[in-house]
């Protein structure tokens, strides 16, 4: 009797999943580099593999995965940007220093690990393509959909590696193992083959789905006029964005629309209908943790918080000055920065304490981020330096965006995990939001100043409703008593009257969507996209490295700093084929 062991790996480039099958006549093993597509030729066999595509949204499982490689983008998108610290002490994922003040090099393992568990989910998604072609037993249009899916996963894949490293090779499913061409060259402009595979996801998809968490064609249209704004194509994302907005819907039917904001991050709530796509996340499962948040597990609150670990991605000062407002509860758009809002910096825990509920400020900012003294979720008052493992290093803030309710620990938690912090709230990788401020920015790009407010405003009105502000403790001893009608703090949130300028819209719409998607991991990729990143960064540096040491030799290199280094270990494994970014 034959004994059969076969054991899954994936290539050191990430552009192939092999079997290797050891048997005793060795001559009946599978090509390395191939599937064994006689077993998987069919519906049942392609369901397989288009999950196994899915499944890297969450950026676990994968070659490489690790803290920093989830759709959040928390280190590429966040860190880097002004948004937040990495938090902590200095020492713990020390790589992740050098990629937040603008000094890492090519042999970063953060960037070698994003992008094999990227080109492995691109070639996960090529082997749905290559198979799918083979498979008797699925109807013609059961094909369509399955590719339409694939070529969305594989856009989305690439739009990624793209806005992070720039000069990426584009990888479809002529390229494999057996066809001897693994050895792809990144000297190509990629966005018209990222634009083709997201156009045939949009024109051949369906407008809903069997399964929530799938692309559809609304997503696809959607992410389409993404990639045309990433391209500054204007003109060609504005009537997807029209279209998205007017008559879109969710894969599960809804009509897409703004919820009260905290429900985006909410486990309880995911999936709603301001959710365009998300990864989905679950837990309890007997994944051991591996389905859920696992790549954002380091960052809870420090020592007895929720997630037990790690007190990193603390919020920046300069993003909580970003919610001050003035007497219109309007941004501060020019004058944010000059003033601290009040902190507990310095202080103990046990050291008298009172927040500022004086100053007015936008609600989104206690729904974003945790200060001392104001309500977090159903946890208790934030309690100031006992979450936080270095104020000196990551600031008096902790994020909140990611964090789920003390009720639903150990139900919304994965309990095998050595941390609470793996959980089951989803991460929405575009939401309704995104759309309505993406569209404001096409239409101020134009002129059309009053449509673009009328955008702003829309987004902004759903936070103006006072039942969804975060409210006082009815017993700051039991929070689990619930909530009173009393503001936490002195939230003002207004609407624009006028744009009276281009270039006041332009400024209005970036910095709602500064206010609307901070901690998301958007911020970096946008500031990039403007054009505007040397400046805003640098001055982010000038003030910030006054109280953080770790800053002080700072610098954004314009014409560098844009975009990382291809990781050296694929340039070597190569053979020189990659070639390395402008400036490493």
């Amino acid at each position: 009797m034959k004994r059969t062991l076969k054991i899954f790996l994936t290539m050191s480039l990430s552009l192939g999943v092999l079997i290797l099958a050891c048997k005793r006549d060795f001559l009946e093993r599978a090509p390395l580099g191939s599937l064994d597509q006689g077993n998987l030729a069919n519906s049942a066999g392609v369901s397989k593999l288009l999950i196994g595509a899915y499944s890297l949204l969450n950026g676990t499982g994968g070659a490489g995965s690790g803290f920093g490689t989830g759709p959040a983008n928390w280190v590429f998108g966040g860190v880097a940007s002004d948004d937040a610290y990495k938090g902590s002490d200095p020492g713990d994922q020390a790589d992740i220093v050098s990629i937040e003040t603008y000094t890492a090099n090519a042999s970063n393992p953060y960037f070698d690990s994003k992008w094999r568990v990227l080109y492995d989910a691109v070639q996960r998604s090529n082997e749905v393509i290559r198979v799918v072609a083979l498979a008797k037993d699925m109807t013609d249009a059961e094909k369509k959909t399955t590719l339409g899916e694939a070529r969305f996963l594989r856009a989305f894949y690439h739009f990624e590696l793209k806005r992070i490293f720039n000069n990426i090779p584009y990888v479809d499913e002529t390229i494999s193992y057996a066809n001897n061409n693994l050895l792809v060259p990144n000297d190509k402009d990629v966005w018209p083959m990222i634009e083709a595979d997201m156009k045939f996801a949009a024109d051949n998809l369906p407008a809903t789905q069997p399964a929530i968490g799938r692309a559809n064609s609304w997503a696809a249209k959607a992410f389409l006029g993404k990639i045309y704004l990433y391209e500054r194509k204007f003109s060609a994302a504005k009537p997807l964005f029209d279209e998205v907005i007017a008559n879109g819907v969710t894969a599960g039917g809804k009509k897409y629309d703004l919820v009260p904001f905290q429900n985006n991050f909410n486990a309880e709530t995911k999936n709603s209908a301001e959710a365009i796509f998300s990864a989905q996340y679950s837990v309890n499962d007997n994944s051991g943790g591996n389905r859920g948040s696992y790549s954002e597990v380091l960052n809870y609150p420090y020592n007895g918080g929720p997630g037990g670990c790690c007190g990193f991605y603390q919020p920046s000062q300069s993003l909580v000055n970003s919610y001050q407002v003035d007497a219109n509860g309007l941004p501060l758009l020019d004058t944010w920065n000059d003033t601290n809002l009040k902190s507990d910096q310095g202080l103990k825990s046990e050291d008298p304490y009172s927040p500022d509920v004086t100053t007015p400020v936008d609600p989104r900012l206690d729904e974003t981020v945790g200060r001392r003294g104001i309500p977090y979720l159903d946890w208790g008052l934030h309690p100031g330096n006992n979450w936080i493992r270095d104020q000196n290093n990551g600031g008096p803030y902790a994020p909140i965006k990611n964090v789920y309710f003390k009720k639903q620990e150990a139900s919304l938690t994965d309990k095998s995990f050595w941390s609470s912090g793996v959980n089951a709230n989803n991460y929405t990788i575009m939401r309704f939001a995104d759309v309505l401020l993406m569209s404001a920015e096409v239409e101020a790009d134009a002129g059309n100043l009053a449509g673009a407010m009328a955008l702003v405003n829309r987004v902004r009105q759903r936070s103006a409703d006072p039942k969804g502000w975060v409210k006082t403790y009815k017993d700051n001893a039991a929070p689990e008593k619930g909530y009173t009608t009393t503001n936490a703090a002195n939230y003002q949130i207004g609407l624009y009257t006028v744009f009276p300028s281009k270039d006041y819209a332009v400024k209005a719409v970036r910095f709602e969507r500064k206010l609307e998607l901070a901690m998301e991991g958007q911020r970096f990729f946008d500031l990039v996209r403007y054009g505007i990143a040397a400046e805003v960064l640098n001055a982010y540096i000038a003030k910030e490295k006054n109280d953080r040491v770790f800053l002080k030799n700072a610098s954004f290199t314009k014409g560098k700093s844009e975009y990382y280094p291809i990781p050296r270990n694929q340039i070597d494994l190569s053979k020189g084929t990659l070639k390395q970014n402008q400036g490493y």
